[in-house]
């Protein structure tokens, strides 16, 4: 029956909000501090800042882009030789990048058939006590090892192997550069954009940029800062880097276009915004496999019927062009679901004066009393249905702030 006592007491319990008016000028000025402090927090930085009345979107984005420029080579392998973007862009097209060969080492006149691999430490061979195994890849993987130990030179035997040979040697990369005046080669980027839940579209091409002004500018984030045509070299200086060191062994670097968009104001007003950075690591703790580099090769056919290459080992700078940005403009619902969530903050300054006077001040336990009181009332309620009888049984109510 205890039990049963127990849950008609909860049953008829009843809570109402008690008002109590403290009249402390600590406690007030805590109550008003909270209250500003989160009128300035809805207002400057959730409407003004972070513009909370509008709805936002994400851009959409496509890129092309087009490399110019030539420069002469003279050397004792190619003699003099020019190179144009058809030599040293690779590929002529890429989504959203694009690589400019800046270093080279080229292997000239391979053909298939047997030759030396080159002498290391783990190539090096004796014809008394061979270390070659027929049938295993080569140590640069450059073939398949016949088991031969054959002469490199006249002091050196080296395994044998079945290439292309001669074998590609790429133990020492040009310095400076082959290529180091693609530092004034220029890059051409056209970007469109489209913001689709406000059915907004633009290029980085603006319609105040005329085809006379095109065909002389060179971005510059001063005197230049919409001209869509960069100068490699400065976008390698604007990320902190040197270009000619980069070009050595090559790299990867980012364009950056940022689209953010304020459309409540005139559409003139929505330009893109340039930023450059280096994407691969240039840690000198961590040197292995630096730069960036990739193998091709060009096939001839000889007047003897027999085929050969150019294997061209190619390094250089790839140039990833990155778009970002979103669109915001006014909308009812975010102003409304804001402003509710602003109102809703100000319960935050009456919680935390509770706390101070219920807890922290000298006089807690006199304001505790008074905001909570305690009434008890006592109700005939019948229990036991059919049998008639009765019990008193207490029903609690709290009144409280």
């Amino acid at each position: 029956m205890a039990s049963c006592g127990a849950f008609h007491s909860f049953l008829f319990e009843y809570d109402t909000p008690r008002i109590v008016l403290i009249r402390s000028r600590k406690v007030g000025l805590i109550n008003r501090g909270v209250q500003l402090a989160i009128l300035a927090y809805v207002i400057g930085w959730v409407f003004l800042w972070q513009k909370g009345y509008q709805e936002t979107d994400s851009v959409v984005s496509s890129v092309t882009t087009k490399v110019k420029g030539v420069t002469l080579t003279n050397t004792s392998t190619l003699g003099a030789r020019i190179w144009d973007v058809a030599d040293y862009v690779i590929p002529p097209q890429g989504e959203n990048t694009v690589f400019v060969m800046t270093n080279v080492i080229l292997t000239l006149n391979q053909s298939q058939g047997r030759c030396p691999e080159l002498p290391d430490d783990k190539t090096e061979c004796q014809v008394k006590n061979n270390s070659c195994f027929p049938g295993y890849v080569s140590t640069h993987s450059n073939g398949i090892q016949t088991g031969e130990c054959v002469s490199y030179n006249s002091s050196i035997k080296t395994c044998e192997v079945l290439a292309w040979c001669p074998v590609e040697d790429d133990s020492h990369i040009p310095k400076p550069a082959f290529l180091q005046a693609a530092e004034n080669f220029t890059l051409l980027v056209k970007n469109n954009i489209w913001y689709r839940k406000f059915n907004f579209s633009k290029r980085n091409i603006l319609p105040t940029i005329n085809s006379t002004y095109l065909k002389n500018c060179i971005y510059d984030a001063r005197t230049d800062p919409f001209c869509p045509i960069f100068r490699l070299g400065q976008i390698v200086e604007a990320a902190g880097q040197d270009f000619q060191e980069m070009a050595v062994e090559g790299g990867v670097m980012a364009l950056q276009i940022n689209w953010d968009c304020n459309l409540d104001r005139a559409a003139s007003h929505c330009v893109p915004k340039y930023s450059f950075r280096r994407l691969d690591n240039k840690d000198t703790a961590h040197t292995v496999s630096p730069g960036y580099n990739f193998r091709f090769a060009k096939y001839y056919k000889n007047s003897d019927g027999t085929e050969s290459r150019t294997l061209v080992k190619a390094f250089g700078i790839r140039f990833h062009i990155v778009v970002f940005g979103k669109a915001g403009k006014f909308d009812v619902i975010p102003t409304m679901i804001n402003i509710g969530s602003g109102l809703a903050l100000f319960g935050v300054a009456t919680v935390l004066c509770d706390i101070v006077v219920l807890y922290c001040m000298k006089k807690r336990y006199y304001y505790r009393e008074k905001k909570y009181k305690y009434v008890e009332d006592y109700e005939l309620v019948s229990i036991s249905g059919g049998r008639g009888k009765a019990d008193l049984l207490p029903s609690l109510s709290l009144e409280r702030f």
